[in-house]
């Protein structure tokens, strides 16, 4: 724990944490949407400390808002030069709404990066809203007001989903991989309450992602549930900057080429 600790302090003063990203693609034809940041720490001896371990570790030390507004400005700085239909996924903990100033760091690293807002989502776990949720339904709305968007993380894994789906519009909710597995043992519960979830999202005006999608038919079943977003190891691995760089231009050139069959005059222009 100590040697953590010790990573954990080396890299907030000399910029020493990495972002790999993942990808989320739409789910009723293959076109890039959005890359989901996440946090990754060198174990210094080449190998990379476990996210959950690090993470659990920076808030216990009261250090995950320099952590998450590090998170925050990178992301937005590398988003900003991806195309402008492609958004960010950034990740918030229960830590940081505690600190308080969400909004403010997240108004800050928009005008530091130049990201357009609405090409910034914050996805949040149900555990935000169990302690002091007057304070964070406030931040919420001032984030709303930013023009970002607000994702639940992890829905139906926690113990409040529903209180607060209609105190607060979020853009969208993500279903837990721990359903998207349960699909292939057949359970027709779990499948009637995958498809409860999406009918509720569409009630809502929300977004639906499924996330831990590994397999050819997991995404068949989600797609035809009527998930709007399939994240995954089948669709892509988090990876570097570098990489999520290249998986843009590889799906750019279709998705353009696509546009240009159905317009030829957007084409030439």
């Amino acid at each position: 724990r100590l040697a953590i600790e010790a990573l954990i302090r080396r890299a907030v003063e000399h910029d020493g944490f990495e972002l790999y990203y993942q990808p989320l693609f739409a789910a009723a034809e293959p076109e890039l949407r959005a890359f989901e940041a996440l946090l990754r720490l060198r174990d210094g001896r080449g190998g990379l400390v476990a996210p959950d371990l690090f993470i659990a570790i920076a808030e216990e030390m009261g250090m995950i808002s320099e952590v998450g507004h590090w998170v925050l400005r990178h992301a937005c700085r590398e988003a900003a030069g991806w195309p402008s239909h492609i958004s960010v996924s950034v990740n918030l903990s229960p830590a940081q709404f505690a600190d308080g100033g969400v909004s403010v760091l997240v108004r800050s690293a928009l005008a530091e990066s130049g990201l357009a807002p609405e090409r910034l989502e914050l996805e949040i776990t149900e555990t935000v809203l169990l302690h002091d949720s007057e304070h964070v339904l406030r931040e919420l709305e001032q984030l709303d007001m930013l023009g970002v968007k607000v994702v639940m993380d992890d829905f139906g894994t926690g113990y409040s989903s529903l209180a607060y789906l209609w105190r607060f519009r979020f853009a969208g909710l993500k279903i837990d991989r721990s359903f998207v597995m349960a699909l292939d043992d057949g359970n027709d519960a779990i499948a009637s309450v995958v498809r409860t979830i999406v009918s509720l999202g569409r009630v809502l005006g929300m977004r639906i992602t499924a996330e831990g999608v590994e397999t050819i038919e997991q995404a068949e079943r989600l797609r035809a549930m009527g998930c709007d977003r399939l994240q995954g190891y089948l669709f892509g691995r988090p990876a570097s900057a570098s990489v999520a760089a290249r998986t843009i231009r590889r799906h750019d050139a279709p998705r353009l080429a696509r546009r240009a069959r159905k317009s030829p005059d957007s084409a030439v222009a």
